[in-house]
């Protein structure tokens, strides 16, 4: 173990302070990113040489606050310097959040804005459909497939946002609720070729998602973002872990910083 004294002024150095504070935590990730590749890679091999399909589908699902994206971006980059063979994209379920407009038209309104995150807050059913036409994809990729995207200042959904074209062999989908044990959402795991499982300390995962609620703009306040996050992020957090379906692999997100 090192100890690294770095001396910065916090404020005229806050945009270094944020760089040095996201290299350290890839450090301490280092490991899991490299578990998770060598993973990806050993099942794309497996998944071709046992039925002979061109795709390999990963899910990976957690809490929120738990690194999810970042995991996955990370694999994805490691994936795609790994071989010119390899062509790796992540795929986020956010885009499956029902529009304002539904939300709208809920008996509960006020609750669903106030509990967005929430399983039923999503299209359950939508990200099953697209699970499914990947899934029959896996021996026939000849057509490029469009998936939703989110759009964090309009706080809505934005239709084909995403494409996945022919030559992509390797998907990692992430998102809280892809492997919670309750329809739809239970069956999703059965058109998944692996499935992952990132945990993390509620009270890590909770100024993780304070800080990102912040930065969006969706609270105003330090102390306002913090009570969305106890009242909304973390019971949400609780849910996927009471109601999870076994995955095949599990990691642990680590503290930010050393």
């Amino acid at each position: 173990m090192f100890l690294i004294q770095i001396h910065v002024d916090p404020f005229s150095d806050k945009d270094l302070i944020d760089k040095l504070y996201t290299a350290l935590f890839h450090y301490n990730m280092e490991p899991i990113y490299h578990s998770l590749t060598q993973r990806a890679l050993a099942t794309h091999r497996n998944v071709n040489q046992v039925s002979g399909n061109q795709r390999t589908i990963i899910a990976l699902a957690g809490p929120p606050g738990g690194g999810k994206s970042t995991i996955a971006s990370q694999v994805v980059e490691r994936l795609n310097q790994s071989s010119s063979n390899i062509k790796a994209v992540a795929l986020p379920m956010d885009g499956f959040h029902l529009y304002c407009r539904q939300l709208d038209q809920l008996p509960n309104r006020d609750e669903a804005y106030t509990r967005r995150g929430a399983a039923w807050t999503f299209d359950g059913e939508g990200v099953l459909n697209l699970m499914k036409k990947l899934h029959q994809s896996k021996r026939n990729v000849s057509e490029t497939i469009y998936a939703p995207g989110f759009d964090h200042m309009e706080r809505d959904p934005v239709e084909r946002a995403i494409s996945i074209n022919p030559a992509t062999n390797i998907i990692i989908m992430e998102g809280n609720w892809l492997l919670y044990d309750e329809r739809p959402w239970s069956e999703i795991h059965k058109y998944v070729d692996d499935t992952w499982f990132v945990d993390v300390d509620p009270l890590l995962a909770r100024n993780r998602v304070a800080k990102r609620h912040l930065k969006a703009g969706v609270e105003k306040s330090w102390e306002t973002a913090v009570k969305r996050v106890e009242t909304n992020d973390l019971p949400n957090g609780v849910d996927v872990r009471n109601r999870l379906i076994t995955p095949a692999i599990r990691v642990r997100s680590v503290e930010d910083v050393i």
